[in-house]
């Protein structure tokens, strides 16, 4: 079981998401927290991978960013759009 983290970033952007989405992502958070890996979640390392700055799919259009603090906890940075996500610095 992964304990998560959150940024203020990442409940800032979360406030904004549409309620069906918040909704995907709330089941999502719980796959998450069970196995970061289960592959209805697409989890994938970003690049530059010396970041370590991972991504994993709330649905088609939404992801969320986070980063491994330690085997068993997990802090998400921010969460939008596909097409926003992949262009914000961290």
């Amino acid at each position: 079981m992964i304990e998560v983290l959150v940024t203020a970033e990442f409940e800032k952007q979360y406030r904004k998401l549409p309620k069906p989405i918040k909704a995907k992502a709330e089941k999502q958070e719980q796959l998450f927290r069970d196995n970061p890996f289960h592959s209805s979640l697409h989890t994938e390392k970003l690049i530059p991978k010396t970041k370590e700055v991972w991504s994993f799919r709330v649905d088609r259009n939404y992801r969320i960013l986070f980063r491994f603090v330690s085997k068993n906890k997990a802090v998400f940075l921010t969460t939008g759009p596909h097409s926003w996500i992949y262009n914000v610095k961290f």
